[in-house]
């Protein structure tokens, strides 16, 4: 596999406060990396350094040519826009000259109907949306899928549909997904990597080896990490 992502010694900081610090790991192309760390730990704010829409000091580099899809945490729909899922979808397209017919394909790719197309975003359910939110990450063949807890709004059965959803389209369109994720469930089942987090780098590698329960108490606290744990024996 060839490496598609280096990061070396990332600092980022907003004034006196530092949201990361002497943060450093790889990934290579086909893997699956999860980002896992308590609530202000910084995972969000890597993800925007990885994007290079906020500053840091130190080294983000990406494989040469590589195109980045970006589904963020959570947009605020106004149910009453009158904006469909189809407009959302067709505005991106324009911007980025995209052939006719690559809007079904998305939308069939992530497993929306067409009906949904003619939906207004707002009446979407917490699950369509994510999943349009996926779609409009598509849209111009990433290699890469950052994904800001992708599953935050949705109930137990539908995380595991998006999280089948972002496995099925790695293999499918040999996408390498980046998730911010609180659910170890995920992190066991699908991710190849993981990168524990809390303002700088606790831990990182294989989940099985790396995720000992000393280094999820270092993250989390003691008793605190037990979200949809999941153990390889079980």
């Amino acid at each position: 596999m060839s490496e598609i992502l280096a990061v070396e010694n990332l600092k980022v900081a907003f004034g006196d406060f530092i949201a990361l610090n002497n943060l450093s790991f790889k990934l290579d192309a086909g893997e699956s990396l999860a980002i896992i760390g308590p609530n202000g730990s910084g995972k969000t704010v890597l993800l925007r350094a990885l994007l290079h829409v906020t500053p840091y000091s130190g080294t983000v580099r990406w494989q040469k040519n590589i195109k980045i899809g970006y589904v963020p945490q959570k947009i605020e729909a106004d149910r009453h826009l009158p904006l469909n899922l189809r407009n959302l979808l067709e505005a991106k397209s324009r911007v980025l000259k995209i052939k006719n017919g690559v809007i079904e394909k998305v939308v069939k790719d992530v497993g929306l109907d067409r009906e949904r197309l003619r939906t207004p975003i707002g009446h979407l359910s917490g699950g369509e949306f994510q999943r349009a939110l996926i779609a409009f990450a598509l849209l111009g063949e990433p290699n890469v899928l950052l994904l800001d807890e992708p599953t935050a709004s949705i109930d137990i059965p539908g995380e595991e549909k998006i999280y089948d959803l972002i496995h099925r389209l790695q293999d499918e369109h040999n996408i390498t997904p980046v998730v911010v994720s609180h659910d170890l469930h995920f992190v066991y089942r699908y991710a190849t990597k993981v990168l524990c987090l809390n303002k700088s780098e606790i831990c990182f590698g294989e989940p099985q080896e790396t995720l000992t329960p000393e280094a999820l108490e270092k993250i989390y606290g003691p008793h605190k990490y037990y979200h949809h744990y999941y153990h390889k024996n079980d």
